[in-house]
């Protein structure tokens, strides 16, 4: 409790000028990453990218003549965790995990990832044995799956953990929502497989935004734990100094991993092999 003891020694007065320093300082942040990262909104995006995929061109999908800011395996997982938060958040704060009967299932997602992204890392060693030939469409389908069996966990346990009255039951509860779940997911993959240019553009973008989202959301439970805050929210405007936080961190996380890895290679652009 010692963080909530040292707020409320600060007083109404002092937390005001907390909550705006909190906030001045979330701005100086996001200032100073929109200035040091590549122009336009796809550079940002890139940027996001960056500091969590390796981005090689060769298992990237293309807009024009430019790679995706995730490779086709990452794209697919984040578009598949963003869907799934969509469907499960139209539902509210539902905060139980699917029952065994669809979890278990689910789980397959794992296994499937798991196979596909082994199989896809040994051709990079010629004489490496390998079960088929690696395509971007497979990394795509696998990514999206785990990205499914990722969302259907993570935010319901989010909701446990950071609403005051969060819904007792689950999201997904029936094959019949599973099926529809898993049809929006395949239409949302497809979408970026067509590599459409506006489609696939704006899929890209959703697929970096999502990547800040869960790291957001991850630290902002991070920072509700530290300050035991734990199911104190009714509202996500009642939970902004905690989000502002946890997206802040976030945002200063993919800066850090960004200067690294750009400090190491001299490039935004992809690994090459």
């Amino acid at each position: 409790m010692a963080g909530m003891r040292i707020i409320r020694r600060i007083g109404p007065k002092g937390q005001i000028y907390l909550k705006s320093g909190l906030a001045g300082f979330a701005l100086v942040v996001l200032t100073i990453w929109l200035a040091l990262t590549p122009p336009g909104i796809l550079g940002k995006a890139d940027a996001i990218g960056y500091a969590v995929c390796h981005r090689i061109e060769l298992r990237s999908f293309w807009i024009g003549d430019r790679p995706t800011p995730l490779c086709a395996r990452c794209s697919g997982m984040y578009l598949g965790m963003l869907t799934g938060f969509i469907f499960q958040w139209a539902q509210g704060k539902r905060s139980a995990l699917p029952p065994l009967r669809i979890s278990i299932p689910l789980s397959v997602f794992l296994i499937t990832f798991g196979v596909d992204g082994l199989n896809s890392y040994l051709h990079f060693f010629p004489q490496a044995p390998t079960l088929y030939p690696p395509s971007n469409l497979l990394r795509l389908a696998t990514g999206s799956g785990l990205g499914v069996l990722v969302a259907v966990i993570f935010l319901p346990l989010f909701n446990q953990y950071f609403w005051i009255e969060p819904d007792p039951r689950p999201a997904l509860a029936s094959y019949r929502q599973v099926f529809l779940l898993l049809l929006l997911v395949g239409l949302v993959s497809a979408a970026m497989y067509l590599q459409i240019p506006v489609l696939i553009t704006v899929l890209a973008v959703l697929s970096a935004v999502t990547v800040w989202l869960v790291l957001g959301m991850c630290y902002s439970l991070l920072w509700m734990t530290i300050f035991h805050q734990e199911n104190s929210m009714d509202t996500l405007k009642s939970g902004w100094v905690i989000l502002t936080a946890g997206f802040t961190t976030a945002l200063l996380q993919i800066g850090a991993v960004d200067w690294l890895r750009y400090t190491l290679t001299g490039t935004w652009s992809g690994f090459i092999f």
